[in-house]
């Protein structure tokens, strides 16, 4: 793979999470038919400028995808070639982002028509996902649901069919929970539709469907963008039985989500606006249309229930307490994270109050969630709830405008609903309010201040400046999402604080090199042997916080961000794992390990479930543990071309590595 890896960060260089955050944006303001394919094709030119081989691969199945959902297969087809020849350059074979394109490229294929090349790639995929995938993997059943749809469009049903049984195991193994899992709702929602090709099977279609609206209404899944093919699917299969009136309550509904997570002027509501019609039509009384639109059932299954009726408003509340209640009295099996809340209900009332309060500036300000908190890093889960959680956006704008409107807009803002899709008043921390709080209306300059200190980025050369920046203070100044940016002054002054000067980026590299050699391959021997063990459990901290650091340092601040808040680290570390094209992906496996066995190889291992009662065997297991991955980080220094020496007692590489800074500034040398 080519890439630079001296001589500063490029001025064109691709920041993936920012281009994928940009290409969310255009589609989140519906404009991704005219702006789309400009973005994609421009950030293309800008990889292939740059020599970066694995932007390039992300860019080209983020374009695949577009031309697949605009039916421009003449167009793909030279992406789609692209792409797996990339793979191969790359020697990728056998890797998670060679299985993802192949099945992207199955995919695309698929949507062409091109059903032989479709199924070579899909069961290529198949044959080597063995080797990749756990037998309970997720993306396994993935795979063999693509596989299903293939099957099914060239009327395979028998095939089909049986690619769905297995994902729909796959799935219902890995589960935690399977009665309230959204990727088991979906495979009964798919097995419900192929069924129908079946009409002697009519009734296990309306099982599976009615399954999945189980699942999303026992999860408190119903927020959720897919919770509209649920309800579509389950439209259709009582349509096919011969219940039109019946299934246009659902079908309503759907158009509601689709609404609210894509768009009324999506192709998805289009599509599903002209299904309702269709069924309409086959209805022979209005009033017995009207009459069935005003109930759905609670619990839907193949025999007529109890109805309720269903609020049509585009916010309907969540029922609280039964099963999955937490104490707070909301809901705490619901799914969706907090950055979804916020997307939705800036969608909801953000951007309606902007368009109809402030005309004249909507196009200067700008709207996401960005800072403090685990929701801003994409890490919250139902536990996270118990504070600093609720309906909320961030609105951002410059000093001139802020000194005119802000107190208004903050008003006005805090007079939006406080209760939101089930969920609110926002739970607020002390630490989170006043000058600390994390949502409302916020000055450019005083936002990042608040983060970071600095209105903005420190200059280029203010070396000293950048030492002294915390990586979880830069963490929580460039994690997040921007939902909206019409100005662009907001993406500048964070993207800023992504762009850590070379220099300050190879000392922070050989400064953990010294901290990774001391605590864990010079100090943690000499603890143990003296039989400290508290000691000796400071030094794998110290090591395994190093470690992390580096990861993220090798992988550059503009692609992978930075190291977050000591307890986001490992979730991070797995998350920048899984990315394509990472570099040392798999580190967070051995430090899981090496802190597994800290225990009995600190203190003896009594009173734990590690095993043996001595810390000896630990103890070796935690050294040689620690030395493959020293030897695992020259390797990858070596292939960066920061170092070119074998020596894995990583204080004698640091020469290597600071002999790549230009500048003679003494605080980026060692001493």
């Amino acid at each position: 793979m080519n890439h630079h890896s001296t001589g500063g960060q490029p001025d064109d260089a691709i920041d993936i999470d920012a281009l994928l955050q940009g290409l969310d944006d255009i589609f989140a303001a519906n404009e991704a038919p005219s702006k789309a394919e400009p973005y994609l094709l421009n950030a293309l030119r800008i990889a292939r400028h740059a020599d970066d081989d694995a932007a390039e691969l992300s860019i080209l199945n983020e374009l695949m995808g577009f031309y697949r959902s605009q039916g421009r297969h003449d167009d793909n087809a030279p992406v789609i070639e692209r792409a797996l020849m990339l793979t191969e350059r790359m020697h990728l074979e056998g890797s998670e982002a060679w299985l993802s394109t192949l099945i992207n490229a199955a995919t695309s294929q698929r949507a062409a028509g091109n059903v032989d090349d479709s199924e070579r790639l899909y069961l290529l995929a198949l044959k080597s996902s063995d080797r990749i995938f756990e037998g309970n993997d997720r993306r396994l059943a993935a795979l063999h649901n693509n596989l299903s749809m293939l099957y099914s469009s060239m009327g395979r049903y028998s095939e089909a069919e049986h690619q769905l049984d297995q994902a729909l195991n796959i799935l219902e193994q890995a589960s935690v929970n399977p009665a309230e899992d959204i990727d088991v709702a979906s495979s009964h929602s798919n097995l419900a539709l192929l069924l129908l090709n079946t009409p002697s099977r009519t009734q296990e279609s309306l099982d599976h469907a009615a399954k999945a609206l189980e699942i999303y209404h026992q999860g408190g899944l119903e927020t959720r963008a897919h919770f509209a093919a649920a309800l579509a699917a389950y439209a259709q299969v009582l349509a096919h039985a011969g219940r039109p009136a019946d299934s246009l309550p659902y079908y309503e509904r759907a158009l509601e989500t689709i609404a609210l997570h894509y768009g009324p002027n999506s192709e998805y509501y289009r599509t599903t606006e002209a299904n309702l019609e269709s069924v309409r039509a086959l209805i022979p009384s209005p009033d017995q249309a009207h009459e069935a639109a005003q109930d759905v059932p609670a619990h839907p299954d193949a025999k007529d229930g109890p109805r309720r009726r269903i609020p049509h408003d585009g916010a309907r509340p969540i029922q609280h307490g039964g099963k999955g209640s937490d104490g707070g009295g909301r809901e705490g099996s619901r799914s969706i994270t907090g950055m979804e809340l916020s997307r939705a209900y800036w969608e909801r009332y953000g951007k309606s109050l902007l368009a109809e309060g402030y005309p004249d500036y909507q196009g200067r300000i700008a709207a996401g969630l960005i800072g403090h908190g685990s929701e801003c890093y994409g890490f919250d889960d139902a536990h996270s709830r118990d504070h600093d959680f609720g309906p909320g956006f961030c609105l951002w704008l410059s000093h001139e405008d802020f000194s005119r409107i802000g107190t208004r807009l903050q008003q006005d803002y805090e007079a939006l609903p406080q209760e939101f899709l089930g969920f609110g008043p926002r739970e607020t921390s002390v630490r989170a309010r006043g000058s600390g709080r994390r949502v409302g209306v916020f000055e450019i300059g005083d936002f990042f201040r608040s983060i970071t200190g600095y209105e903005q980025a420190p200059p280029q050369d203010h070396h000293a400046e950048w030492l002294m920046l915390d990586e979880a203070t830069l963490a929580a100044a460039t994690n997040g999402e921007i939902f909206a940016d019409p100005f662009g002054r907001l993406s500048r002054t964070r993207q800023a604080f992504k762009l850590m000067p070379e220099d300050v980026r190879l000392a922070l590299i050989s400064k953990r090199l010294g901290m990774i050699s001391q605590s864990g391959q010079y100090n943690l021997p000499r603890m143990l042997t003296r039989g400290d063990g508290a000691a000796a459990w400071l030094c794998i901290e110290q090591f395994t916080s190093a470690v992390s650091s580096l990861v993220f340092l090798l992988n550059t601040p503009i692609r992978a961000g930075y190291l977050p808040y000591y307890k986001w680290s490992f979730a991070a570390l797995r998350r920048l794992g899984s990315r394509m094209g990472t570099r040392l992906p798999h580190l967070f496996g051995p430090l899981e390990s090496l802190m597994r066995i800290a225990s009995a190889a600190c203190f003896g291992g009594h009173g734990t479930a590690e095993g043996e009662a001595g810390s000896e065997p630990a103890a070796r297991q935690a050294i040689a543990t620690i030395e493959a991955v020293c030897s695992e980080i020259v390797t990858a220094l070596r292939q960066e071309g920061l170092s070119d020496s074998d020596e894995t007692f990583l204080e004698w590489q640091r020469p290597y590595i600071e002999a790549h800074i230009h500048s003679a500034d003494p605080c980026l040398h060692s001493i």
